[in-house]
């Protein structure tokens, strides 16, 4: 197995059954972005050195446009795409394996989680990771402290209110808040 057959399989929605052959290559796959995470937030980096090591941690190319303040913490990296003009604030934490999407224009607020895997709620089944995939619009602001859980879709132009925990898709053009989050308004009210 091979990390395009990992992210075939999640980004199909497969669960990644334990101690199976995908199960080990996420593994392998989490060493890398351990390595690459602890260069990125090890000193001081400019801006494009930046870029460069948030490019390799994805195995993509990452837009000159892209802003990132580290620390940033990823488990996996390989599964995440990112819009032009998209900014990270420092101390977010992107759980991709199920795959994530962030539009063009968006912005991510201070430690936001995005978290694209639960793990089997049978106790006997617990090692067992079951992925959802978080898609982000554009012009998305998420605030601080945001967690995003599997298989939440975000539209274009929505506000997520800090300290909020998304559970469920999010209108465009609307502004979120609370635990779960829920409408409060829209952007233009």
């Amino acid at each position: 197995m091979e990390l395009k057959d990992l992210v075939k399989a999640l980004n199909n929605g497969e669960t990644i059954v334990s101690d199976s052959p995908l199960h080990e290559v996420m593994h392998r796959t989490s060493q890398e972005a351990l390595r690459i995470t602890a260069e990125l937030n090890g000193t001081y980096h400019e801006p494009d050195e930046v870029r460069r090591l948030l490019a390799s941690l994805l195995g993509k190319p990452v837009d000159k446009t892209v802003t990132m303040f580290p620390p940033f913490n990823t488990d996996f990296g390989k599964n995440t795409t990112l819009g032009r003009r998209v900014f990270i604030n420092s101390g977010c934490s992107f759980q991709d394996q199920g795959g994530i999407r962030i539009g063009d224009d968006s912005l991510i607020g201070h430690n936001t989680v995005l978290a694209t895997l639960n793990h089997d709620i049978n106790p006997e089944r617990r090692g067992d990771m079951h992925p959802g995939h978080i898609i982000i619009g554009r012009n998305v602001w998420i605030g601080s402290n945001v967690t995003v859980l599997p298989g939440v879709t975000i539209g274009d132009n929505a506000v997520v209110a800090a300290a909020s925990v998304v559970t469920k898709d999010v209108r465009g053009g609307t502004v979120v808040a609370g635990t779960p989050a829920r409408m409060v308004r829209s952007v233009t009210d």
